[in-house]
């Protein structure tokens, strides 16, 4: 293994690789350490190249002791070049990596997979976490494949999709009622009782190193180089950090040339702690009480915002955050660009992708990537009622009036209005609401 032990994110100290989460010195968070120079003997591009088709191909760089003897096959996402999207916000180089393609749709299946194994390799034999629904997945398909018992705590009015996607593998499911921050709380103090593995609390300084592999994957499927910025959605900010410490550790043993790229973030209105210290220039996060339809970045008092605040400022990135229209009109922009059906996650990071585009702050020849770790088909709520369809009889004329014609006069009213935005004071009030964060 080339982990070499655990290190204080705050003050420094070290600690051995166990279960620990929090310095005893200053309480700050622990974070795994490695021997870099292990990792540059053994990590060469082609022995990656040769390794599995999933995260386990970077197993040089992550804190286990060996691959899991049961494997769902998490991460090696596919890496989407998104021309479309890309013309419609006036950019030229717009990739989205794909996490909606992992085994339970999401990007948690990294963590996850990261976590279950070093807590095995710790001899827990329950695992557990504190979830707003894709976390919850996943620990619950990974328990069920490796045969570990398993609890999993979720907000009382988590979306239904969810929540179906977790019972069904058979895990004990605890709604809380209550929202994340609750939910946590009460991990936390389980965690202090209980000889189980929260993959969150305290394991989770190895789960958290799941996330790097993203960047391992973006990078290698660039031909082993960094795009100039990337969009990374915010929760407890884990993962844009975690993003960030990938892109440096492939520059740190030479994978990569430059050792990271510009780092932005995206956030809700609803719960923007981080976008809102970013904005007015704050060192610290001020708690807040979410209210946004993007419940699995509902984290009103994140753990790791300070790092991701840390992060953007240091690559020159920035943190936005987006309106619930705006996240709605993200979800639907990906969808009729790309393809790829997002949840409001994503929809979260499409908008602030537009927003950031809109204003100047992502160049026109930039080449940017876009995170999206999560499928539409959890928070089908969020678009259903703003979408068009056609219903009609097993007739031809129906067809033919109802559809056909109705779709011409639609062309011909959206023609007379582009017509219509095409002076002077029309354009400058589309440049505003462009400017506003419009996605389309």
């Amino acid at each position: 293994m080339t982990a070499d032990h655990l290190k204080c994110k705050e003050c420094g100290r070290t600690y051995p690789l166990e279960a620990l989460f929090v310095c005893d010195y200053c309480f700050g968070p622990l974070e795994v350490a490695y021997d870099y120079d292990k990792i540059r003997r053994r990590a060469t591009k082609d022995r990656i190249a040769h390794g599995p088709s999933s995260l386990w191909r970077y197993a040089d760089f992550l804190p286990v002791e060996s691959r899991p003897q049961v494997d769902l096959q998490a991460g090696f996402t596919p890496l989407i070049k998104a021309d479309r999207l890309a013309a419609e916000l006036g950019l030229k180089k717009v990739w989205i990596k794909n996490d909606t393609a992992n085994p339970t749709h999401s990007f948690k299946d990294r963590v996850v997979a990261v976590a279950l194994q070093r807590a095995l390799e710790l001899g827990f034999n329950v695992v557990a976490c504190a979830s707003t629904g894709n976390l919850a997945n996943s620990v619950a398909a990974h328990a069920a494949a490796s045969g570990t018992e398993a609890f999993v705590f979720v907000p009382a009015n988590l979306e239904i999709q969810k929540i179906i996607a977790t019972a069904v593998y058979g895990v004990n499911v605890v709604k809380v009622r209550g929202n994340y921050d609750d939910v946590n709380r009460l991990c936390t103090e389980i965690a202090a009782e209980k000889n189980w593995a929260f993959v969150n609390v305290n394991v989770r300084p190895y789960y958290a190193e799941g996330s790097k592999t993203l960047a391992y994957e973006t990078a290698e499927q660039l031909g082993w180089r960094a795009p100039d910025k990337v969009v990374v959605p915010v929760a407890s900010g884990s993962l844009l950090t975690k993003i960030h410490k990938g892109y440096w550790e492939l520059g740190e043993v030479g994978l990569i040339r430059r050792k990271a790229p510009v780092v932005c973030g995206a956030q809700a209105e609803g719960c923007g702690p981080v976008a809102t210290a970013f904005q007015q220039e704050q060192e610290h996060i001020k708690p807040v009480k979410p209210d946004t339809i993007a419940k699995s970045l509902a984290i009103g008092n994140p753990a790791d915002g300070i790092f991701a605040l840390e992060v953007a400022r240091s690559t020159g990135g920035v943190i936005e955050n987006v309106t619930e229209q705006e996240i709605v009109d993200g979800i639907k922009l990906l969808a009729e660009t790309t393809g790829i059906f997002t949840e409001t996650a994503g929809g979260v990071t499409t908008g602030v992708l537009a927003k950031l585009a809109a204003s100047g702050k992502i160049h026109a020849t930039d080449e940017v990537v876009a995170y999206i770790t999560g499928d539409g088909l959890k928070t089908l709520d969020a678009v259903s009622g703003t979408l068009t369809t056609f219903e009609i009889d097993p007739s031809l004329s129906e067809f033919e009036e109802q559809v056909l014609e109705g779709t011409a006069t639609d062309k011909v009213n959206a023609e007379e209005a582009a017509m219509d935005e095409s002076t002077p004071d029309a354009a400058a009030g589309q440049r505003e609401k462009d400017l506003k964060g419009a996605s389309h």
